[in-house]
C-alpha cells in the first residue's frame, strides 16, 4: 500500500508529457538522418526524473503554503491529496522530490561528455525553470512560460541533440509549439485553483490578468500552435505530413470554448481541462508521426 501511495505522489497521470517528448525529439532527429534510440530512452529516463521531481516539489510546497488544503481536487488540478490526508510524510516527499532531481543530474552530465558541452545550457536553464518554478516563479506575475520552456520546448531541443550532436534553426522552429502546449497545460489547470493560489501569495495569469483575459490569451496561443504548424510548413521549414497534426484542432475549438465559458463552477471547466490534455499530448505525438511519415514515405 506505501509503494503504491509513493507512486501515486508523483501524479503518474502526468507523466504521459515526457514520453511524447522523447518521441517527438527523437522523430525531429531522425528526420534530419541521426538517431539513437539508446541515448533517447536514457533521456527520456532523465526527463522522467525531472518530472517525477516537479511534481513531487510542487505537492510539498502547495501543501506547506496551504493551497491544497483549500483547493477543489479535479482529475487535473488540486494535487493528488496524498499530504492533506497525512499519508505520507512532508519532509520524506520534499527528500523524494529533490532525490528524484539529483538522480537526474548523472544523465545530463553523460550526455554533455559524450555529445558535447553545448547541451549544458539547456540543461542548466531547465533545471532552473524546475527547481525555482513552485516556490519562486509563481510569485512573478506570468510563471506559466517557465514549464513551457523548461518541460516543453527545451526537453525537445536536448532529445534533438543528443542524437545529432547539434541545433538547427529548423529544430527549434518544431520545438517552439510543445512550448506553447505545456504552458497552456498549466494555464488552464490553474484557473480552479487560482483564490487558494492569490491567499498563498502566487500570482499566476488567472489571478493577474483575471480568469476572462486569460481565458483569451489561452485561446490565442492555442491558435498561434496551428497558425505556426501551417506557416511553418508553407515556409518549407517543417515537413508537410506534420499538417496531420491540424486533426487535433475540433478538440482544441472545444478546449477554447468551455475556457471562456467557464464562470466559477469547477464542473464547467473540466471538460476543457480534459480536451487541453488530449490536445497537449495528441498534438505533439501527431506532430512526431508526421516527421516519421516523411522519413518512410
Amino acid at each position: 500500500m506505501k509503494l503504491k501511495t509513493w507512486f501515486l505522489e508523483t501524479r503518474p497521470s502526468f507523466l504521459l508529457l515526457p514520453v511524447v517528448l522523447a518521441f517527438l525529439g527523437t522523430a525531429i532527429a531522425w528526420y534530419d538522418g541521426a538517431v539513437h534510440l539508446g541515448y533517447a530512452f536514457l533521456a527520456c529516463l532523465g526527463l522522467l526524473l525531472c518530472h517525477i521531481s516537479v511534481n513531487v516539489l510542487n505537492e510539498y510546497f502547495d501543501y506547506k503554503s496551504g493551497i491544497d488544503l483549500e483547493t477543489k481536487k479535479t482529475p487535473f488540478s488540486g494535487g493528488s491529496g496524498i499530504l492533506p490526508a497525512r499519508l505520507l510524510n512532508p519532509r520524506h516527499v520534499l527528500w523524494f522530490g529533490v532525490i528524484s532531481l539529483l538522480l537526474a543530474a548523472p544523465i545530463g552530465i553523460y550526455f554533455v561528455v559524450t555529445v558535447g558541452w553545448l547541451l549544458l545550457p539547456v540543461i542548466l536553464i531547465g533545471a532552473i525553470c524546475i527547481g525555482l518554478y513552485t516556490p519562486f516563479l509563481t510569485r512573478l506575475g506570468w510563471p506559466e512560460w517557465a514549464p513551457g520552456l523548461g518541460l516543453g520546448t527545451l526537453p525537445i531541443l536536448g532529445f534533438y541533440f543528443i542524437q545529432t550532436a547539434s541545433y538547427t534553426f529548423p529544430a527549434l522552429v518544431a520545438a517552439i509549439p510543445s512550448g506553447i502546449l505545456v504552458h497552456n497545460l498549466l494555464l488552464l489547470n490553474e484557473f480552479p485553483d487560482a483564490e487558494a493560489d492569490r491567499k498563498a501569495g502566487r500570482k499566476t495569469l488567472p489571478i493577474t490578468m483575471g480568469k476572462m483575459r486569460a481565458s483569451i490569451l489561452y485561446s490565442v496561443f492555442t491558435s498561434i500552435v496551428y497558425l505556426w504548424i501551417i506557416g511553418t510548413v508553407v515556409a518549407g521549414l517543417m515537413p508537410v505530413f506534420s499538417l496531420i497534426a491540424l486533426l487535433t484542432l475540433p478538440i482544441a475549438v472545444r478546449a477554447i470554448q468551455g475556457a471562456i465559458k467557464y464562470r466559477e463552477k469547477i464542473e464547467q471547466l473540466i471538460p476543457a481541462m480534459r480536451d487541453n490534455v488530449l490536445v497537449v499530448l495528441l498534438t505533439q505525438v501527431l506532430l512526431g508521426i508526421g516527421y516519421i511519415l516523411s522519413v518512410v514515405l
